[in-house]
């Protein structure tokens, strides 16, 4: 294949996972309900090798892809927050998603221990992926 045609290739291929990648985030929107863990797991490597810390807003998925990041809403209260997903879970019957305590904190569901959430695939901001130490 000549050069030019192998640039042309690669762009519109890097392109089309661009668009198929807005697509994927546009279409995740769920409601279901959230729990929450705390320091019990602190230290714990996560699935993507970062260590828990119940202090940094984190979040667990059973498929969303690692270091995505979403949008939960406590659909009691209408309080948001933006997490990254850095594990797998939950791994109860019934519930969607795990959130660090600081992010259990930011909307307010500590004492509950579960809410029903809107979870949305949204872009992360800069610095909301915490750095794997390995």
């Amino acid at each position: 294949m000549m050069p030019r045609l192998r640039c042309l290739f690669f762009l519109c291929g890097f392109t089309g996972f661009a668009i198929h990648q807005a697509r994927a985030q546009a279409a995740y929107d769920k409601i279901g309900q959230a729990s929450w863990y705390g320091v019990e797991e602190a230290g714990r490597r996560t699935s993507s090798g970062i260590p828990f810390d119940p202090s940094r807003l984190s979040a667990a998925h059973r498929s969303l892809p690692l270091g995505s990041c979403v949008r939960v809403t406590q659909l009691g209260n209408h309080k948001s927050v933006v997490v990254p997903v850095i594990d797998r879970g939950p791994f109860v019957r019934g519930r969607l998603l795990d959130l660090s305590q600081a992010a259990a904190e930011r909307l307010d569901m500590i004492k509950a221990g579960l809410a029903k959430v809107r979870i949305v695939l949204t872009s992360c901001t800069n610095g909301a992926l915490p750095k794997a130490t390995l």
